[in-house]
C-alpha cells in the first residue's frame, strides 16, 4: 500500500513538472517570437504605437478564448465582478506605465526598472504573504540580475518624471503578477478562466488610453497612420502570437510564482539579445556575452535550488500521510473492525432503500 501511494505521489509530481516545463517552453517561444515580430513591425516598418497594439492583442485574445469557450474547449467559472474588474484594470495600467517609462527614460534606465521588479516582488511577498526565500535563492537571483544588468544596461539617464513613472510601473506590475498567482490559487480558477474574465477590462483600459499614450510618446496619431498590406499582415501575426503570450503568462505565474516568471523574462532578454545578433545583426560585444553567461548561471542555480526545496517540501508533506497508511497496515484488527462497520453501514443502507421502496 505504501509503495502504491509513493508511486502515485511520484506520478503526480512528474505530471506536474511536465506541465510546468511545457508552460515555460510555451512562454519563452511565444515571447521571443513576438519580440522579433514587433521589432520588425516597429523598427523596419515604422509602426510605433506599442500601447494601442497591446490593446489589440488583448481583444484578439478575448475573442479567441470566447470562441474556444463556445466550442466547449474550457468551462468558465464565475468570479466576483469587482475583483476581476480591478484586476484587469490594474494589469492594463501596469502595461501603460511600462510603456511610458520606456518613453520618458533611457533604454538603460528602463532595463533597470525591469530588473527592480524581482527584488520588489520578493519584498512584497515576504511582507504581505509571509513567504520565505532562502539565502541560496536570493544569491541566485542576485547573480541573475547582475548578469542581465551587465548584458543589457548601457546608459543611465535620470529625470524626475521618468523616475516616478518607473516606480509606478514597478509597483503595479509586481502587485498585478502577485494577484495573478493568488487569485488562481485562492479562488481555484485556471489560468484560462482568469484570462478570459479579465482580458476585456485590460483591453478596454488600453483601448481608451493607448492612442493618447502613443500620441504623447511618438507625436503621431494611430488613426491617421497609413496602413500598408505588409504592416497589416505583421499586426495580425503579432496579435495571433499574443494569444499564446497572454495565455502562457497566466499559466506560468499560476503554476510557479511571480518571481519565477520574472526570472523567465530575463531568460527571454538573453535569448532576444542572441537572436538580435544572429538574425538582425545587432551589435554584440564581449560585455554582452559575459553578462548572458552570468545570467544563465544565475538562472541555472535558481532552477536547481527551487527544485531541491520543492522536493524537500513535498517529502515533508507526504511523510505524515505515509505514516498514517503504515499505521493502518500494522493494525489488522482495526482494519477488520472498520470493514465490519462499513458492512454494517452497507446493510443499513440497503435496508433503508428497501423500506423506502416499500
Amino acid at each position: 500500500m505504501t509503495l502504491i501511494l509513493t508511486a502515485e505521489i511520484m506520478g503526480e509530481m512528474s505530471s506536474f513538472q511536465l506541465g510546468v516545463i511545457g508552460a515555460l517552453f510555451l512562454s519563452v517561444a511565444s515571447s521571443v517570437s513576438i519580440v522579433i515580430c514587433n521589432k520588425a513591425l516597429m523598427s523596419n516598418l515604422g509602426f510605433p504605437f506599442a500601447t494601442t497594439l497591446t490593446s489589440w492583442h488583448l481583444m484578439v485574445t478575448f475573442c479567441t478564448l470566447h470562441a474556444a469557450q463556445r466550442l466547449n474547449l474550457f468551462v468558465t467559472k464565475s468570479i466576483d465582478m469587482k475583483t476581476v474588474m480591478l484586476f484587469g484594470i490594474l494589469n492594463g495600467v501596469s502595461i501603460g506605465f511600462l510603456n511610458l517609462s520606456l518613453g520618458f527614460n533611457s533604454i538603460g534606465f528602463y532595463q533597470m526598472t525591469k530588473l527592480a521588479i524581482i527584488p520588489f516582488t520578493v519584498l512584497l511577498e515576504t511582507i504581505f504573504l509571509k513567504k520565505q526565500f532562502s539565502q541560496k535563492i536570493k544569491f541566485s537571483l542576485f547573480l541573475l540580475l547582475v548578469g542581465v544588468a551587465i548584458a543589457s544596461v548601457t546608459d543611465l539617464q535620470l529625470n524626475f518624471v521618468g523616475t516616478v513613472l518607473s516606480i509606478l510601473a514597478i509597483i503595479t506590475t509586481c502587485v498585478g503578477q502577485i494577484l495573478t498567482n493568488t487569485i488562481q490559487k485562492k479562488l481555484n480558477v485556471s489560468s484560462t478562466q482568469l484570462l478570459y474574465q479579465s482580458a476585456p477590462f485590460q483591453a478596454a483600459i488600453l483601448f481608451v488610453t493607448g492612442p493618447l499614450v502613443d500620441q504623447m510618446l511618438t507625436k503621431q496619431n494611430v488613426f491617421a497612420y497609413k496602413y500598408s498590406p505588409l504592416v497589416l499582415a505583421f499586426i495580425i501575426l503579432s496579435c495571433l502570437i499574443a494569444v499564446s503570450v497572454n495565455f502562457s503568462t497566466f499559466l506560468v505565474i499560476g503554476k510557479t510564482s511571480p518571481v519565477t516568471y520574472q526570472v523567465l523574462g530575463h531568460l527571454k532578454t538573453c535569448l532576444v539579445l542572441g537572436f538580435g545578433y544572429t538574425l538582425l545583426h545587432d551589435p554584440f560585444t564581449g560585455r554582452n556575452i559575459i553578462g548572458i553567461l552570468v545570467a544563465i548561471l544565475g538562472m541555472g542555480l535558481y532552477s536547481y535550488f527551487c527544485t531541491e526545496e520543492n522536493k524537500k517540501k513535498q517529502l515533508a508533506s507526504d511523510l505524515p500521510l505515509a505514516s498514517q497508511v503504515k499505521d493502518k497496515e500494522s493494525s489488522p484488527l482495526l482494519a477488520g473492525k472498520n470493514m465490519g462497520n462499513q458492512n454494517e453501514e452497507n446493510h443499513e443502507a440497503k435496508k433503508l432503500n428497501k423500506d423506502s421502496a416499500i
